[in-house]
């Protein structure tokens, strides 16, 4: 039997790239030929190239609301993107297109459309995106992160909640492997923090002003993003920086008690099947269409939750959440462990199968 071949496409930052690997793996091991389409210089290059499958390039605009030139030129790019998509799927022909959002999916999404192959879409958060409005109707099926994202689609036969892919590797991380890592002194609980792939200037701020007070609580692994490390706090003893963590990260999420994070999708179900304690900091609507909000704040009416919006984030208020999570941290863990997440993996791949 012929292998299935599939094209997965997503881009424009990691959320929409990274649950991509752990399906490419997965279908890999199910012996399926994979590629990816992306755009030319965008960060799903750099993550999927160390993949070694095939990567093709084409054209992607973004419609932006802001009148600029570079904007004037996004319509003209996405049509030439369409093109390019379309004689890629006629050329390779392959059985299925797999989206995980962002502007560069909607060329691919509308090239295999135009090839007569069938198209499955993934939204991660609570509410989609533009492009994923774009690719919807020329979807054959949606998968969604959260049940309650089934409302803002207008078939809901077309939908199915699957929960987000979660890298197995996060699944695996060793607690004793990530203690031995950070090398902490003494034996206090660990909290870690981390602001989202680029780290987070407020968030930031908030942490270094209240640090003496939360020091003498945790241990603190602060992931605060590239170029924003601060020296001045280097030598500080229970306080690790970095920039990002990568092949670490598994072992160090494993060993952290409590946890302060983002509110993106991926981040969000992480630490749902992880059960780790967590207080989410949503992107502001300031720098956001206010996804992470709606994430946040869905996971807080289920109880999954600590949030603290960013408008109201001062060191003061960082602190006095802090100290409500750890000590809620057990009803928090007993609410995670029993809240049943679907095994996004196994449910998208069987859409994709069903779809050939």
């Amino acid at each position: 039997m012929k292998p299935r071949h599939i094209f997965f496409t997503g881009g424009g930052s990691a959320g929409h790239v990274t649950p991509n690997i752990a399906l490419i793996k997965q279908a890999q091991k199910m012996g399926d030929q994979v590629s990816y389409v992306g755009s030319e210089q965008g960060i799903e290059r750099q993550l999927i190239e160390p993949l070694n499958i095939p990567y093709y390039a084409v054209d992607s605009g973004k419609l932006a609301r802001q009148l600029t030139l570079k904007n004037l030129l996004s319509p003209f790019k996405i049509l030439h993107g369409i093109w390019q998509s379309y004689f890629l799927c006629r050329k390779l022909k392959p059985d299925v297109v797999f989206s995980k959002g962002g502007f560069v999916a909607v060329p691919i999404v509308i090239g295999a459309w135009l090839n007569h192959i069938p198209v499955i879409v993934h939204e991660s958060d609570m509410t989609p995106g533009l492009a994923n409005k774009l690719c919807y109707p020329f979807a054959e099926k949606v998968g969604v992160s959260f049940l309650n994202s089934q409302q803002f689609f207008k078939n809901k036969d077309k939908v199915v909640w699957t929960g987000t892919p979660i890298r197995q590797e996060m699944l695996e991380g060793n607690a004793a492997h990530g203690k031995t890592f950070l090398n902490f002194s003494d034996e206090k609980p660990i909290l870690l923090i981390y602001g989202g792939g680029l780290g987070s200037v407020v968030i930031n701020q908030a942490v270094r002003g209240v640090l003496p007070e939360l020091l003498k609580q945790f241990n603190i692994v602060h992931c605060c993003g590239k170029g924003k490390i601060d020296a001045a706090f280097s030598d500080v003893v229970g306080y690790r920086q970095f920039e990002y963590l990568n092949q670490e990260l598994p072992d160090v999420m494993a060993a952290a008690d409590v946890v302060i994070s983002r509110a993106g999708a991926n981040s969000v179900f992480e630490l749902l099947a992880l059960h780790k304690p967590h207080l989410l900091i949503p992107l502001s609507k300031k720098a956001s269409r206010g996804d992470q909000i709606d994430n946040a704040k869905y996971c807080q009416r289920l109880g999954l939750s600590d949030v603290l919006l960013e408008e109201e984030l001062t060191p003061a208020s960082l602190l006095e959440h802090v100290q409500t999570l750890w000590n809620s941290r057990q009803v928090r863990k007993e609410k995670l462990m029993q809240y049943a997440l679907p095994n996004a993996v196994e449910k998208l791949m069987s859409l994709i199968q069903a779809a050939v």
